[in-house]
């Protein structure tokens, strides 16, 4: 049947009916990149004895892809375990939690919040869901598919760095807030670091709201680096787009070809150490920053590490920054936990 000009189809309902319940902000196009904020964090990056690069380069839209594909590997045992976890506590988190106001820090595809959204739906508790990610493309391709697959739910995505996205959730809405931080994203954080995150997390949130952790618990060595160090290379190159995402930013000029991955584990300070290791003596140009990185053969520099925690260290941490420790499930090898902590 035709559809005259002043009629609606159901496809047309459909869609307008999904931009009511979809808002995106974009709070990375309202940074100005300069000297005096995220480039003044590669320049000393970059110019310390020990070169390192923050482990947030590694997601731009390229990266964020990767990572997903990280997730499915059969080495990389963080995701899988941790979504075990959900899929058989999700109805009792979302019971302990109630109905609110969801923010995820690292949102990506949302893979493992669907077993939230199921359980809430399972439960009837109203749910507002705030994802927060780099990824302006991911993001907005898995809002539109939660929300067309969650009828009863609300999207308000905001394209951001978790600083700037913890800055702007100090507005309130009307439910409660719950953030929830999964993947052992924490793990990537220096001590210091850490805890400044932490203390940005209860910022945000009011007596009574909640905050669910992701942790990835210690385990035998070998388990964890090969988790790192998979065989079909994803990780390096996950490892090596990094270099990619400073040479659009900052108009670099680094090569891929002449660095190698490495990942290792320190066993003192009970972490993963994911290195870039320079293959031959060379220069580097960083135009936007007026830098110039001078690189030796076999020098390497950190993008990242992943602590590995206790449980116990954990309780702590909360502890020290305000939050009650609620409670921790772990998966039957303990591999991985999942800790709610209410804001006292």
């Amino acid at each position: 049947m035709t559809v005259l000009p002043d009629q609606k189809s159901p496809q047309s309902d459909f869609l307008s009916e999904l931009k009511n319940r979809l808002h995106l902000e974009n709070l990375l196009q309202s940074t100005l990149i300069t000297k005096t904020d995220e480039g003044q964090e590669i320049i000393q990056g970059l110019s310390n004895p020990q070169k390192s690069i923050p482990s947030r380069y590694f997601y731009d839209d390229r990266g964020s892809i990767l990572f997903e594909q990280i997730c499915d590997l059969p080495e990389y045992y963080p995701t899988r375990t941790e979504a075990s976890i959900l899929q058989q506590y999700a109805l009792e988190i979302a019971e302990s939690i109630g109905s609110c106001e969801l923010v995820e820090l690292g949102s990506g595809s949302s893979t493992k919040t669907r077993i939230l959204f199921d359980a809430y739906h399972q439960l009837g508790c109203p749910l507002r869901y705030v994802p927060v990610d780099v990824s302006g493309a991911i993001l907005e391709t898995s809002a539109q598919q939660l929300l067309t697959d969650y009828p009863n739910l609300e999207v308000s995505g905001l394209v951001s760095t978790y600083d700037l996205a913890l800055k702007q959730l100090k507005t309130r809405c009307s439910m409660p807030r719950t953030i929830a931080f999964l993947g052992s994203t924490l793990g990537n954080f220096s001590p210091e670091q850490c805890d400044h995150f932490l203390s940005q997390v209860t910022s945000a949130l009011t007596a009574g709201d909640y905050f669910l952790l992701g942790i990835d618990l210690q385990k035998p060595i070998n388990i964890i680096e090969a988790a790192y160090n998979d065989s079909q290379g994803v990780t390096a190159a996950f490892n090596l787009n990094s270099l990619n995402h400073l040479n659009w930013r900052f108009e670099g000029n680094f090569s891929l070809n002449l660095f190698e991955h490495r990942a290792i584990y320190n066993h003192h300070l009970n972490r993963i150490e994911m290195y870039l290791v320079c293959l031959r003596s060379h220069q580097v140009r960083l135009e936007k920053l007026d830098l110039t990185v001078e690189l030796t053969a076999g020098e390497a520099i950190l993008t990242e590490i992943s602590c590995k925690f206790n449980l116990t260290e954990i309780k702590h941490k909360l502890a020290q920054q305000g939050l009650k420790f609620v409670k921790a499930w772990t998966d039957d090898q303990q591999w991985f936990g999942l800790c709610l902590g209410q804001m006292q």
